[in-house]
Order: C-alpha cells, then structure tokens, then sequence
C-alpha cells in the first residue's frame, strides 16, 4: 500500500487567532508577548511583524527595538489551547492516525484512503483534494488559515507543508524527492542546526546535492557523528519514522545541585549557561526543538518550585533556552535565597521551524 503522510501546520497560530477576534489587529503587525517596556519575551508574532525580523524567543524590547509599530498583545494560552482542540477535531474526521507535536501541527497518516491506487506518485497526487477539503474546513470553521504539506514520508510532508506558507498545499511526489531537494541548503534537514551546518559548508558540503553525491555516510562523521546515517538518509528524502498516535510526553531536562547553596548571580548564571547548552546539544542530537522551557529551583529547606513558558516556534539554540529561562527566574522571582538546585527542562518537543523554502529558478 503506497504511503501517504499529510503534515498541517497553523499559519502564526497565536498571532492569527488575535488578529481573527480582533479586526482591528488585522493587517499590522502583531507580537504575542509582554511589553517592549517591560522585562518579557516574544511568544508569537503575525508575519507583518515577522517581516521586521521580529521571531519567537526574542526579547520584547529587542521585538520593540525591530518593529516600532508593534502591537504587543499578552499571550490568551487557555483560548489557543481551545482552538487546537476544534482543529484536531476536524483532522479526526479524516483519519485516526494523527500524531500531534503541538497545539498546531500534526502529521496524518491516510494511507488507507489510497490504497487502490498504482504507486506512491499516484497515491500522493490523488491526496490534494483531501488536504484541500481540511484547509477550507479549518478556514470555514475556524477562520484561520493552515498549510498542509503530502509526501510519503514525516520528512518531507514537513518540509512541504514549510514550502509556500501562508496558506500553502504543496505536494512532494515520491519520484520527485530527489530532484525537490538537491537546490537546498544543508540547513534545511531537520537537526543540521548552525555549527553542524558550518562544518559542513567548511568540507564544501553547501547544498542537500553535494550531500547526495558525498560517497558515504562515514564520510560526513567528521562534521555529524552519530547523525552522519540518518543525515545522509534524508539527503535522499527517506524517512521511515511512523506517525506516532501516542500521547506520550517526551521531555529533555538537564539540572545542578550545588556543593553549597547559593544565590550568587554569576554562579547561577553559569549553571543556566551551561544547563542551557546541554539541553540544546540534545535537541540537536535528536533533530528537534522545544516549545515549552521549564526552570526548577530547589531551596535549602528542600522546597522545589518549577515554572515555564510556551512559546509558538521551536527554540533550538544554547541562547535562546538560556534567555527564557533567565525570564522565568526574574518575573516568578524565584531566587528569594540560596539555591540548593537549579534545573532547565524542555518539553512539547518536536521538528525544528524551518523557513520557507524555495527552489531556485
């Protein structure tokens, strides 16, 4: 039976719902998060503010810094959590095989659908009206827009559902895969993030070709590791991880309990620094990102006390994860006094954000 994986992904999801219940948001730009006037981060932004470099994860003041005409609005989690809800409800009606990595983002498997079909070209193609009927649902009954990405794989229903946002419905042909992904930078397979990337470019290796015509696995383990195999895999857009139904809540978390407790800024900065580029090398190691970042703080009379924040795109990098959680301690003013513990943790793990791609002319 040919397979046929769907990957649907909200458009600015945060952002697009305030823009929908408020008209008056529409068509400017908009940032999900605190103030620019106060110690914040961006949770969100519309792609009117994205256009002003403006990106999840980012200082508010930076974001206000970037995007003068900002208009900074507090996140409404409980209202998003809502909306997820109704859009999963309708990608089940279409199949049970769904595999959600975020409140807006799954993977479907309706393979079944198209099993009389010849081949996986024919299987995909013959998906399009589906993928089409889900978007006008979502759009009719929920108002927002979603892309939707088909292939016959996790990885390149991803890349294809990125590939003409907003709104987009691309399909990635099996025949095609390997032409589709020959033009693009290393950088667009998920788990190359910057110092893999740079090592690979520094060996001459620029573009998902020159990794198609590398003679071997072994020789990109200089650069990627352990993830020279599965790197040269999706070179040539294969992928047989299958759409996990599971609700199983996967975590990172590195922590450091102190030789002595203590409240010392830089100390306490250094273990969040170090903390932070740990968790992050494990989210590159397994290709993913994080949408929720979690700090813990344990006191000397053993009180344990957690706090995080979701954000809308993935964070992947050492600073990113070391800013939010530096975030979470100032506005829960959680260093009262001499820390026994300090933890970083990440969870809703899932694909790395990749920009939209387009093929050269």
């Amino acid at each position: 039976m040919p397979r046929v994986i769907m990957h649907m992904d909200m458009d600015a999801f945060f952002a697009s719902v305030e823009q929908r219940d408020n008209p008056a948001y529409r068509g400017r730009p908009l940032i999900v998060g605190s103030p620019p006037d106060q110690r914040g981060v961006v949770c969100a932004a519309s792609y009117e503010a994205r256009k002003f470099k403006v990106r999840s994860a980012m200082p508010s003041r930076t974001a206000g810094r970037l995007c003068p005409e900002g208009i900074f609005v507090r996140p409404r989690m409980d209202v998003y959590r809502a909306e997820s809800a109704r859009i999963m409800a309708i990608l089940h009606e279409f199949t049970p095989l769904i595999e959600r990595v975020s409140v807006d983002e799954a993977y479907l498997d309706v393979s079944s659908h198209f099993e009389a079909c010849a081949d996986a070209d024919s299987a995909i193609e013959a998906a399009r009206p589906m993928a089409a009927e889900i978007k006008r649902r979502i759009r009719h009954e929920i108002q927002l827009t979603a892309s939707v990405g088909i292939s016959s794989n996790k990885f390149l229903a991803k890349l294809a559902s990125d590939f003409e946002k907003p709104d987009g419905l691309t399909a990635i042909k099996d025949s095609a895969k390997i032409a589709f992904l020959r033009p693009l930078p290393v950088g667009a397979i998920h788990g190359v993030g910057p110092v893999t990337a740079q090592g690979l470019q520094a060996l001459g290796l620029m573009t998902i070709g020159d990794l198609q015509d590398a003679p071997s696995a072994q020789s990109l383990e200089a650069v990627a590791g352990s993830f020279a195999t599965r790197l040269r895999e999706r070179a040539f857009g294969n992928d047989d991880r299958p759409v996990d139904t599971s609700d199983e809540r996967k975590s990172i978390s590195a922590e450091n309990t102190f030789l002595n407790d203590t409240d010392s800024r830089p100390i306490l900065r250094a273990a969040l620094k170090e903390m932070a580029l740990d968790v992050s090398q494990t989210l590159a190691k397994h290709g993913l990102g994080a949408l929720t970042v979690q700090v813990k703080v344990r006191y000397s009379d053993f009180t344990t006390l957690t706090r995080q924040i979701r954000v809308e795109e993935p964070v992947t990098t050492e600073q990113d994860i070391y800013r939010l959680a530096c975030f979470l301690l100032a506005r829960h003013r959680l260093v009262t006094g001499p820390l026994r513990l300090i933890g970083i943790g990440l969870s809703t793990l899932v694909d790395p954000l990749q920009k939209q791609l387009r093929l050269p002319i």
